[in-house]
């Protein structure tokens, strides 16, 4: 079985006539891949990235995540499978300047523990954040503000904080949209680390350098995969 599996999902937004961001997407992607999604603006990738992270629903069709179908998730199933499952990177790192890289990493568990099964105490959220930031090279950095670091040093304190809780697929959203080429390629180091570790990645990207270092590539256009 596939890890993720979409099945003719269509999403329509009622504003006055109705529009369709996404016609008949159906795609299977097995755990462990890399895969890019491509595509010009407003082709529905950022539409589709939702739904895969489990942020938005599909109008129709369905969305198998592991096996499961999460068309007959509530809101708080929702809520707990974005939490153990899916870490989130984004092209702005959004991080809070007035926190230190590791306080940033280990806010992760204050809405990890909102929504968890199984809490996890301060000491261990504590450990578990430093461990995140040295494997994506920042050891040295724990007690820097955002300020303080470079863009690419910021993306991966937002890397760390999206693996911290070890989430079984990561979705990145332009992680190298504001990094120069070489910080980028040091970005996309990390992704290949961590896959090759057993993550499972979506990458949404215009760089077709950066989807290229993937397995294979997704390309949308006016909401259909071409």
């Amino acid at each position: 079985m596939s890890f993720i599996k979409l099945n003719e999902v269509n999403k329509y937004f009622e504003v006055g006539d109705r529009k369709s961001i996404l016609t008949d997407i159906s795609l299977q992607i097995q755990s462990g891949e890399m895969v890019s999604i491509m595509g010009p603006s407003g082709s529905g990738k950022t539409t589709l990235l939702n739904i895969l992270g489990l942020l938005d629903r599909p109008t129709s069709g369905f969305y198998y995540l592991d096996e499961l179908d999460t068309n007959q998730f509530n809101d708080k199933e929702r809520a707990f499978a974005r939490n153990e499952k899916i870490g989130f990177v984004f092209q702005s790192f959004n991080l809070i300047n007035e926190l230190s890289a590791l306080e940033n990493v280990k806010l992760k568990y204050q809405f990890y523990n909102l929504h968890s099964k199984k809490r996890v105490s301060h000491k261990e959220a504590i450990k578990r954040s430093k461990d995140a930031l040295q494997l994506v090279g920042l050891e040295e950095h724990f007690n820097k503000r955002p300020l303080q670091l470079s863009g690419g040093q910021q993306q991966r304190v937002a890397i760390a904080r999206a693996i911290v809780n070890h989430p079984t697929f990561i979705l990145a959203d332009e992680p190298t949209g504001a990094l120069d080429s070489e910080t980028a390629e040091g970005v996309m180091d990390i992704f290949k680390q961590l896959n090759q570790a057993g993550k499972t990645i979506i990458v949404v990207t215009h760089n077709t350098d950066v989807a290229n270092l993937c397995d294979r590539i997704i390309q949308l256009k006016d909401g259909s995969i071409t």
